[in-house]
């Protein structure tokens, strides 16, 4: 049984990798280089100023970092058209190199072993408009039915670089979250990531500050603009009270109010299969944007217009996707399976996605049981590509197949049916959620621990 389980899981997963053409800029995006290598990051602090007529950006961003090697030129990651005007430390210039989507910081001196330092990041532009969000990210800029500016960031494949300037690879997070200010026009509200701590008012603009205490991947740092309204409440979880707050736009508040009662099933469902939920310290959120929504951690955003299913559609073909809203259920999944199990490299997505899109069929079996969630996984099967491996080209930023979500979801599926005693097998994905809490993890961690 375990060589037939082994043979199975490598079949699924095993990473051969199809001839690809990769650049310079992969290679410096993708892999773990001398100048990222040798200091970790442990906070930003990141300001922007949202400009909705101009389509523009500029702010700041302090990055705390601890010094593990001794060395004296710094990776920062920023994508045209964007712009790093100055990095600042100790109250002087630094000298910069643009080579790509990189900027080499010269440091004034060879920077000290364990010494905890800060640096401050300039920069300014026209960051790149999303074409498809979230698959093709960027900045969304739109209106809402009463013409207000309606404006978010979503960036996960494109990358958290191509609006603001920061260690772009998964490997490091930082170790105690980020400060995220997002300055306004009067009119609107700024909503991103973790708990609101302060708003400052002006003539002509708001500065919403968000505070996340908790590691974070890059891409799941998010900026949302509009005219939202907020309601709240207080759900009781595994760790006690845990604070939820809805941010939608104010046309859609009634309807919110009704779809909405689906977050609270959804935590006890997954709490029940996974453990925590994983960021009590910095709530939950799920917010109305103009795209269909995405992951970001502590700041789930929606956009599947109030309908249960995939935009009203049943993936599985079944008549079970139509028992629940899809971008409430699989996004959330991903506090889990993303923002706290995250992948080390992108090469290794399919943990984000394989057992999130798994998650959906957790969710049915706890409300409608086992027979609903097998058919609804089996159901999806019919999606299965298997174009290539669902593991990517690593070191060069390069995820593997879309086939990381169905037949992801099916290889757990079967996994599942290996172990045979479904209490074992809940105490296994909880398991897996706490020994791998809030790291950066590997596919061959995942294998060897299942």
């Amino acid at each position: 049984m375990k060589k037939l389980l082994v043979f199975y899981f490598t079949l699924g997963v095993c990473a051969i990798c199809f001839p690809q053409k990769f650049t310079k800029n992969d290679t410096l995006r993708g892999s773990i280089t001398p100048e990222r290598a040798w200091w970790d990051v442990l906070h930003y602090d990141l300001k922007v100023t949202v400009n909705p007529k101009e389509k523009t950006i500029s702010g700041s961003n302090t990055i705390s970092y601890r010094v593990l090697e001794a060395h004296d030129k710094m990776q920062i990651d920023l994508q045209p058209p964007m712009v790093l005007n100055n990095a600042v430390q100790n109250n002087q210039s630094l000298t910069l190199t643009r080579k790509g989507n990189v900027y080499y910081i010269d440091l004034l001196d060879t920077q000290p072993k364990d010494s905890v330092l800060k640096i401050t990041l300039l920069f300014a532009g026209q960051p790149v408009e999303a074409l498809n969000p979230p698959w093709d990210g960027g900045y969304t800029w739109s209106r809402d039915s009463n013409g207000k500016d309606f404006i978010a960031t979503s960036n996960q494949g494109i990358g958290a670089s191509v609006w603001w300037p920061n260690k772009d690879h998964p490997y490091d997070e930082p170790d105690q979250g980020v400060t995220l200010a997002i300055t306004t026009p009067k009119d609107l509200v700024g909503v991103g990531n973790g708990r609101l701590i302060n708003t400052q008012e002006n003539e002509e603009n708001t500065t919403w500050t968000w505070q996340v205490t908790q590691p974070i991947n890059n891409y799941g740092v998010n900026v949302n603009v509009g005219d939202y309204v907020t309601f709240s409440e207080t759900y009781k979880g595994e760790k006690g009270p845990l604070d939820i707050s809805y941010w939608v736009l104010r046309e859609n508040k009634s309807k919110a109010k009704k779809q909405f009662t689906q977050v609270p099933k959804m935590l006890e469902a997954f709490e029940y299969w996974f453990g925590p939920y994983p960021f009590y310290e910095d709530s939950y959120k799920l917010v109305e944007v103009p795209y269909l929504g995405m992951e970001h951690q502590s700041s789930v955003t929606y956009g599947n217009r109030y309908m249960d299913g995939y935009l009203g559609r049943d993936l599985s073909g079944t008549g079970w996707g139509l028992k629940f809203d899809f971008i409430i259920i699989h996004e959330s999944g991903h506090e889990w399976f993303a923002n706290n199990i995250t992948n080390k490299d992108i090469a290794d997505m399919w943990i984000h996605e394989g057992f999130t899109a798994y998650s959906e069929n957790l969710f049915l079996d706890y409300y409608y049981g086992k027979e609903a969630s097998s058919e609804y996984v089996i159901g999806t099967r019919k999606r299965i590509r298997n174009d290539r491996p669902i593991i990517g080209n690593y070191n060069v930023n390069a995820e593997g197949s879309s086939d990381m979500y169905y037949k992801g979801a099916n290889m757990i599926h079967m996994l599942r049916q290996f172990t045979k005693n479904d209490e074992k097998w809940r105490g296994i994905l909880r398991k897996m959620n706490a020994k791998f809490h809030h790291q950066t993890v590997t596919t061959q961690q995942i294998e060897s621990f299942l």
